[in-house]
């Protein structure tokens, strides 16, 4: 059997193009540490600094004392989480000179890998370093949910967020719809904008929709309104290839993709613990 026809680098770049596409919490994380780690738990080391303290006077000569010890911060990450595929295709040759079919099945890969991403990327909503907006889960109507959207981005901007710090919430169809009722303006007639779960825009805020929302052990919807700085993501590797499995005439292609998420900056994110009404 000969696998003259497979490119294992082509099916990676392509498995690699429909995670983006269809990754809906990571396009929204800050993925600029993830070429820095090829294998299962290798470790992101995200450094930060500390803040100077500033010191005023009104008047009169400056008289410098000893210089301060800045301390710095860091976050580390290390990549703990795979999920991986393994299925028989019958005979790769004779399926690819067909066309169609193994494309088909790639799309499919991909589209399973990045389901199980988002949920991840999703889950640091139960994260114990998430900031919830209440105690208890706030039931969501017309009349209240730009109240409680509002109140939710003032916590931001108590953490210092700026106004102008593009923000991004992510909720459940049933949240939109309600938001969309409340929220008229919401509607957006630039097809650009309308991808990779986008549905519109409140302000400055970014809404998207997902089913990937993680939900409390009461069932309740846990929507994250963050900055893309607020949770690391990275997707370091992605691994496919052609074997014949034992004892079967059919070809078969395994693959795994490497990954982990982290919250880092946890001012800049809200978790609003919300229902809707029943």
């Amino acid at each position: 059997m000969s696998y003259k026809n497979f490119v294992p680098r082509v099916w990676a770049k392509k498995i690699q193009h429909e995670l983006e596409r269809k990754l809906v919490y990571a396009e929204d994380c800050n993925r600029e540490y993830e070429g820095s780690v090829s294998n299962l738990g290798d470790t992101v080391k995200i450094l930060g600094v500390g803040k100077p303290t500033i010191t005023t006077q009104v008047g009169g000569d400056i008289v410098l004392t000893g210089a301060e010890k800045v301390d710095s911060t860091s976050v580390s990450m290390p990549i703990m989480q795979i999920a991986f595929f393994n299925y028989k295709v019958g005979d790769i040759d004779k399926l690819q000179a067909v066309g169609g079919i193994m494309e088909a099945l790639n799309k499919e890969s991909s589209l399973g890998v990045a389901n199980e991403m988002d949920k991840y990327i999703a889950s640091m909503a139960k994260d114990k370093l998430a900031v919830r907006y209440a105690s208890a889960a706030t039931t969501i109507t017309k009349s209240n949910i730009l109240e409680v959207i509002d109140n939710s981005l003032v916590k931001l901007y108590d953490n210092d967020v700026q106004p102008n710090d593009e923000i991004v919430m992510t909720v459940k169809p049933w949240f939109y719809m309600i938001l969309k009722q409340a929220y008229t303006a919401l509607d957006t007639d630039n097809s650009k904008m309308l991808e990779n779960g986008k549905v519109g825009r409140y302000g400055n805020v970014i809404v998207k929709m997902s089913n990937n929302v993680a939900q409390d052990t009461n069932g309740n919807d846990l929507v994250m309104i963050r900055t893309k700085k607020a949770i690391a993501f990275a997707n370091p590797k992605i691994h496919t290839e052609p074997y014949r499995p034992e004892n079967s005439f059919d070809d078969a292609v395994k693959g795994f993709a490497l990954y982990d998420s982290k919250i880092v900056r946890p001012k800049e994110l809200i978790v609003l613990n919300c229902k809707a009404n029943a």
